[in-house]
């Protein structure tokens, strides 16, 4: 009887992981007729070969697993010991796993006419030059009707695979392609090595040829330098493909390819030093068929320093240089490992927005490139050298912007949760069908009179929004004003009255740059953006100015934060402020300045402190625009925890009630950071409690959308991505389950859940007609956003929020434009329509418009 050692991985491993078709007996050998390390190697003894499916549309695996008799795999275990088992585990001895690629020139072929003994043979791309995988099939085992149909199987799947479509769309001589038979396969175990028809090239030659093509051998570093001989990138042929003989993209795809090279290729300047040259696969995004499409089956990724604190990546073949961009943080770089992958964005000189892939031969070879890469971005953010941070630091660094695969939730099916998001009633779009006047509410002291206008009177915008949790109302910063709404029983907002004048105690009218509601939202609290020492009270009862606070002559305010998570639904009069280099508390009661000298912790370098944000229990996280996040337990006292920076500043910060989950905002990623230790003597507590160990810093999750994503929102927009401060939904004794901020006119909410499992895009979005300014979760609950547009203030339900298609980013907007309501009431404005999901418009008490 024989057993599969590490069952678990098929039995325990994704629910999209099925198998297909399998050969349930045979021995997998290495073949390596042209390599001194010796000919061939017998590496499973008994082994199935299957081909199952992997998580992604149109990629498949061929997997050859060992077998063992029964008590043998218990026998070698107690052999080598708990640690072998491990490294074995490692190194995959048990399994191999190999993407279904034409690269692999999958061929079956029998032994001889006499026999039933079918082989199956595959290249080897990690190995060296002319090495394959030979499965030899049990001839009393698998019957040869069973190879024929593994074998057919293993060509659609390649078809698929290519062409990202169904197999069933192909013909019987589009599979022919896939046919690699007139390649000899070596015996797996001859008396001598046999001598090949034809050679396959080695890699010195393919990287010689490559860099070549660039001007790239006479850098100071180089792939080059690399003394292992490897085979071709994946999905190339024998020999480097030249570029005018790779695929031919589709019409589109070859077009909007041409049109992003016109102002790059070309233009790469002199490179001072090489930081990485690694061959490649490249791809471009095509906007109509929302996929890949590959453009030349051999380039060279190239990442080189320019000027000081300045790096370029060039990708060129030796026929062509495809295209050059500088290392920025606006190319938006995501590392799949999975699938070998690095994909960004290229930003024309007109702001268009392009998306690439490139497509790396083995985990090593994306390895080094992606070392290059996110040492160019980091020197570029923080002007330091990479070298001068610790090697735990880089691995933070490069595991943030690794596309990880998540495990901390159980798979659950997707498929209810995202339909619910999608449906609509025939009610609900026909809902006031006719109301597409264009209208807009003034908020006056005659609220019987309604006025309707195409645009405000005024050129304020809204900018700033505060939404209550004690009371249900929302506020809106306009200008010097501030429009008050009220958040009615049926998920609506309602206008309910305007401060039409924000002027300091003296009499001196003044824009708020940020509010805070404080005092169970009986008061807010104002910052005047030409007095960062001041901040000012305002009593909401009467809709004025009651108090001018001078916190301290020499510390400003750069902001300010509850004293914990829900103070502003108690009296709790005292409240967090952070200057660029000290963190304080403010205490109104005070005679004279405000600032707590006994709670002042101030920092002799400049920190440049830039967000804050408390838990339930008042622990403080500080972050600051070196992108850098303090943890602190209380005031007064040294950091708990000190979590590295990724290198953009961090323009917001949010933390869930129980201290667990922190969140920042970078201009074009969030940075999601578990704060519970799950290793070491302080496992259990959080990094507020208790400092983390040196070697085992909060793994860290970078938010950001895909680049494919990025480059349709700038397609559509003409601007890149720029994340207003980021939100959980909160409410006392609630769960944090969604995450919600705006770029551009699209707001998007990220599901938690859905990122702790690994989803590949796990937010939803909507498109509106203006930019969103700002936007929150109404409180105690995650169904329902407030945003502010520039002149509308809408609540909405979180299931109009799509995924991001094509459709769904375009977001037809109907006819109408911003005006809005009627008896200070509702509006008829804000309908999106969404091509893939039918057409959805607002309700008539959705969007209260302008001036709010």
């Amino acid at each position: 009887m024989f057993v599969l050692r590490n069952a678990a991985k098929l039995l325990f491993g994704s629910g999209s992981q099925e198998s297909m078709i399998e050969l349930p007996q045979g021995q997998l050998y290495l073949v390596r007729p042209l390599s001194p390390k010796g000919y061939s190697e017998l590496l499973f003894k008994d082994a199935t070969a299957r081909i199952r499916r992997t998580a992604q549309d149109f990629q498949y695996q061929l997997v050859v697993q060992r077998v063992y008799e029964e008590g043998e795999a218990e026998l070698l275990a107690d052999e080598e010991g708990e640690d072998a088992e491990i490294d074995a585990l490692a190194a995959e001895r048990d399994e191999k796993t190999f993407l279904l690629d034409e690269a692999l020139e999958f061929r079956v072929e029998k032994r001889d006419q006499d026999s039933a003994e079918h082989v199956l043979c595959w290249r080897d791309l990690t190995g060296d030059a002319g090495d394959v995988y030979e499965f030899v099939c049990d001839r009393s085992a698998i019957h040869a009707g069973l190879v024929r149909q593994f074998e057919l199987a293993a060509k659609q799947c390649q078809y698929e695979r290519k062409y990202r479509k169904p197999y069933t769309t192909a013909s019987d001589d589009d599979l022919l392609q896939f046919e690699f038979a007139g390649k000899l396969i070596p015996p797996a175990s001859p008396l001598h090595s046999p001598s090949l028809a034809r050679s396959i090239a080695s890699t010195d030659s393919m990287l010689a040829g490559a860099a070549s093509g660039v001007g790239t051998t006479t850098t100071k570093t180089s792939v080059m330098d690399t003394p292992t001989k490897k085979t071709a990138v994946s999905g190339t042929r024998d020999i480097v493909t030249p570029a005018t003989e790779a695929p031919a993209a589709k019409d589109t795809s070859a077009g909007t390819a041409a049109a992003a090279l016109k102002t790059s290729a070309g233009e790469a300047p002199e490179a001072k030093e090489i930081l990485s040259a690694e061959l490649a696969e490249l791809h471009f995004f095509d906007f109509p068929s929302g996929s890949f499409v590959l453009q030349d089956a051999s380039v060279t990724a190239i990442v080189s320093e320019t000027g000081k604190w300045q790096y370029w990546l060039q990708v060129a073949s030796k026929d062509r240089d495809w295209l050059g961009v500088p290392v920025v943080a606006d190319i938006n770089p995501v590392f799949n490992f999975e699938f070998l992958s690095f994909i960004f964005n290229q930003f024309t000189a007109d702001g268009t927005a392009y998306s690439w892939l490139l497509r790396f031969k083995d985990q090593a070879t994306l390895e080094r490139f992606q070392e290059g890469l996110l040492r160019a971005l980091w020197e570029q953010l923080n002007e330091i050298k990479w070298s001068k941070i610790k090697e735990k630091e880089r691995d933070y660094v490069a595991d943030a912007f690794a596309d990880l695969a998540m495990t901390d939730a159980p798979e659950e099916d997707e498929g209810e949760e995202d339909e619910a998001g999608e449906s609509h009633t025939e009610e609900e779009e026909d809902e006031d069908e006719d109301d597409n006047r264009p209208r807009s509410e003034h908020y006056d002291s005659d609220e019987e009179a309604d006025d309707v206008d195409q645009q405000p009177r005024d050129k304020a915008v809204n900018k700033a929004l505060a939404v209550g949790y004690k009371h249900d109302r929302s506020f809106v910063v306009r200008g010097s004003q501030i429009g008050v709404f009220k958040h009615t029983n049926d998920k609506q907002l309602e206008f309910s009255t305007n401060i039409s004048k924000i002027e300091t105690p003296g009499g001196k009218l003044f824009s708020p740059k940020k509010v805070m509601l404080h005092n169970e939202d009986r008061n807010m609290i104002l910052q005047n953006d030409t007095d960062p020492n001041k901040l000012y009270r305002m009593d909401l009862e009467y809709g004025k100015v009651v108090d001018e606070w001078n916190v301290h002559e020499d510390i400003p305010v750069v902001t300010f934060a509850p004293e914990n998570k829900f103070a502003q639904m108690t009296h709790e009069p005292t409240f967090l402020g952070v200057s660029h280099n000290a963190l304080y508390r403010v205490d109104p009661r005070l005679a004279g300045s405000k600032l707590v000298e006994s709670e002042l912790k101030q920092y002799v370098s400049k920190n440049d402190f830039s967000a804050l944000a408390t838990t339930g229990k008042g622990h403080i996280a500080v972050a600051s625009n070196k992108g850098d996040i303090r943890l602190f337990d209380r005031l007064g006292i040294n950091a708990k925890t000190h979590i590295p920076a990724l290198g953009e500043p961090i323009l917001g910060l949010d933390v869930s009630a129980d201290g667990r989950w922190i969140l920042g905002t970078c201009r074009t990623y969030l940075l999601l950071i578990d704060a519970l230790q799950s290793s070491g003597k302080n496992e259990g507590r959080l990094g507020f409690e208790k400092p983390f160990a040196a070697d085992s810093k909060p793994q860290p999750r970078r938010l950001a959308l895909t680049p494919e994503h990025v480059a349709q929102f700038a397609h559509e927009t003409g601007k890149g991505v720029t994340f207003t401060p980021a939100k959980f939904n909160t409410g006392e004794g609630a769960e944090e389950t969604s995450i919600i901020t705006a770029t551009g006119p699209y707001v998007i909410e990220w599901s938690l859940k859905k990122v702790l499992r690994g989803s590949k895009a796990p937010y939803m979005i909507k498109r509106y007609r203006d930019d969103v300014k700002a936007d929150e979760f109404q409180y105690g609950t995650d169904k329902n956003i407030i945003m502010a547009l520039p002149h509308e203030v809408n609540m909405v339900d979180n299931k109009t929020l799509k995924r991001p298609t094509r459709e769904s980013i375009a977001g037809a907007v109907l006819r109408g434009s911003s005006g809005g309501g009627s008896g200070g009431r509702r509006s008829g404005g804000g309908r999106i329509s969404s091509a893939n999901a039918g057409r959805y418009k607002l309700g008539k008490d959705d969007v209260v418009n302008s001036p709010y």
